[in-house]
């Protein structure tokens, strides 16, 4: 018996000095988990500027013209509700759609700078976010920051 204990004692020693390395589950799990609650502070800080978290989601892809069907894809949705989301931002004053330089058949969507500002906002207001990162110092930043580069190129490929 006091052999056992003793083992018992040495195994969660040497577990807390050596934990052992999570499980993919438990990566994806945990990242799944970061994504969630990422997404829950984007939409609320979105809705204090009128805007649903998909309106806000397509403004945030407009780092440039963008044509109506790359949105789709980009959105994961049919081109059709693109067209409803679009007319929604336009008349705000949010977006505008250009013709493509290239084929005029195709309409391309470019925020405005009122639109640009409005997610710039939207970004600096996710204050869940920023206090769960500002629990990092700069070095634990930079060291997720590359980690999470390296995932990106395999996570594109799949989408």
């Amino acid at each position: 018996m006091f052999y056992g204990l003793k083992l018992l004692e040495y195994t969660r020693t040497m577990t807390a000095i050596t934990p052992q390395p999570p499980t993919k589950a438990q990566l994806l799990e945990l990242v799944a988990a970061l994504g969630t609650a990422q997404w829950q502070d984007f939409a609320a800080a979105a809705a204090r500027h009128g805007l649903t978290s998909v309106q806000a989601k397509l403004l945030a892809q407009l780092k440039g013209p963008v044509p109506m069907r790359g949105l789709a894809t980009l959105l994961v949705c049919d081109a059709s509700n693109v067209t409803g989301i679009v007319d929604r931002l336009e008349s705000r004053g949010l977006v505008r759609r250009e013709p493509d330089p290239r084929d005029r058949r195709v309409k391309n969507v470019v925020a405005t700078d009122e639109g640009l500002e409005t997610i710039r906002r939207v970004r600096a207001e996710m204050q869940a976010t920023h206090s769960a990162l500002d629990a990092l110092d700069e070095e634990e930043r930079t060291a997720l920051y590359g980690l999470l580069e390296r995932l990106r190129p395999g996570m594109e490929r799949r989408a």
